[in-house]
């Protein structure tokens, strides 16, 4: 029978639905832990809204860099284990400024809109699979959010697409690579996935 080497139990399951990226899992580490990661989380949207508002997402210059610089401030609350009893707001809070901002940048800078909600879709896909993975004690790889550029790094380069005037270019090959790569890394894993009576009622015991 096939199988698959399943990734340890986090310290919070809360934390496997955050998705960051690299910048964020470092900015993190040099905090370790000690910063609570809703309060950082709340002004990163607060700050990051206020600038989508006025208009940035529009602009061509390094001010389209400014909204997801400003939901970085997130970034290191990533290493805490989210046990908080309002923590679980976290990943709800990242994903709608992260959505919020490429849905901005896109309309701003003239994208079709099919191709908005391709990247979205992509981006939703992931997320939904990461919770129904969580949710059956699957848990994803650590290096999944790594490839696939973690919310940091998407908003980041979608911003950098802003900057050099690229930007519906940017969303096609994301789209693309998001698509291709987070389709195939879940059907991969559900494939190899325990699918046997015993390990079924074991999964289905602890969800």
């Amino acid at each position: 029978m096939v199988s698959v080497h399943m990734t340890p139990v986090p310290r919070g399951t809360v934390m496997a639905y955050r998705d960051d990226g690299v910048l964020s899992r470092a900015m993190g580490n040099l905090v370790a832990g000690q910063l609570p990661p809703l309060p950082p989380a709340l002004v990163g949207i607060f700050v990051t809204g206020v600038l989508l508002m006025v208009g940035v997402a529009g602009a061509d210059g390094l001010a389209v860099f400014a909204p997801a610089v400003a939901l970085l401030l997130a970034g290191p609350g990533s290493s805490h284990p989210h046990d908080g009893r309002l923590d679980w707001l976290v990943p709800p809070i990242l994903r709608l400024t992260e959505y919020g901002f490429v849905a901005s940048v896109g309309f701003a800078h003239g994208v079709p809109p099919w191709l908005i909600f391709l990247l979205l879709g992509a981006m939703a896909f992931h997320h939904y699979d990461v919770v129904y993975r969580v949710r059956q004690r699957v848990y994803p790889p650590p290096w999944l959010a790594t490839a696939g550029l973690g919310w940091d790094g998407r908003m980041l380069l979608i911003a950098l697409g802003g900057l050099a005037g690229q930007v519906t270019l940017v969303f096609v090959l994301l789209a693309l690579y998001l698509w291709g790569f987070f389709g195939w890394e879940s059907v991969t894993c559900w494939v190899a996935a325990p699918r046997s009576g015993v390990d079924a009622a074991d999964l289905g015991a602890h969800d």
